[in-house]
């Protein structure tokens, strides 16, 4: 990364600084200040979520506190012909060195979002509304709902709604890698049948829970 070394040459005074060899020689031993400090200047950026990929991402994990190689391999995420979920622009293409029945390192962009629920999780204050503010923030920005019951006794449901389109992410969800719920509460997590359709319910009708003939049976996980 080449830095400007003109705020250096320029303070060169007008008797020295039309002397070529005299203004070469300054260039070329402030430069490595001015590489230098553009480096440094870079590094911000270059560790921004919002920027960082690959390796960066990597070391964001260890300050964060997660891995992008979860415990458990993933299955059905392949990208496969024939296979609702898994086609083009859907499925994760296979790398060489995974297990051919599952998936153990993250992509990047399932692996940001595992980055950001950790963020999330440790600045939730283990509210349900707080919750609903924490999933919407995580969820959002993938086309996601969330949806939250608490059972009063130590449990919770969670049922994640939306177009599903991402196998990677919603495998992430269904095996509680986001886990975000509070300490000692044992949680469900429930995925609809149907892409995009309500969870069936009755007495109520919202966007998200419908009834005979609208509503699909979730899956729990």
């Amino acid at each position: 990364m080449m830095g400007d070394a003109s705020p250096y040459t320029g303070l060169i005074t007008s008797k020295h600084a039309d002397k070529p060899n005299f203004m070469a020689t300054v260039a070329a031993s402030v430069q490595p200040f001015a590489d230098t400090l553009a480096a440094l200047n870079s590094l911000n950026a270059a560790f921004d979520l919002d920027l960082a990929q690959g390796q960066q991402l990597d070391i964001l994990g260890q300050w964060i506190g997660v891995s992008r190689y979860v415990a458990s391999p993933l299955d059905g995420v392949y990208f496969s012909f024939d296979v609702s979920g898994l086609g083009l622009d859907q499925g994760v293409i296979w790398s060489p060195g995974e297990p051919l029945t599952g998936l153990i390192a993250l992509p990047d962009d399932v692996y940001l979002t595992l980055l950001r629920a950790t963020i999330v999780a440790n600045h939730w204050d283990g509210s349900v509304p707080g919750a609903y503010t924490a999933w919407q923030i995580l969820l959002g920005p993938q086309g996601y709902q969330i949806l939250i019951q608490d059972n009063g006794d130590m449990t919770m449901v969670l049922a994640l709604h939306g177009t599903l389109v991402d196998p990677v992410f919603t495998q992430l969800f269904a095996a509680g890698v986001l886990n975000l719920r509070p300490a000692g509460v044992e949680a469900s997590y429930v995925i609809p049948t149907i892409p995009a359709a309500p969870f069936f319910g009755l007495d109520i009708e919202t966007d998200y829970v419908a009834g005979l003939d609208y509503g699909a049976f979730g899956q729990f996980t």
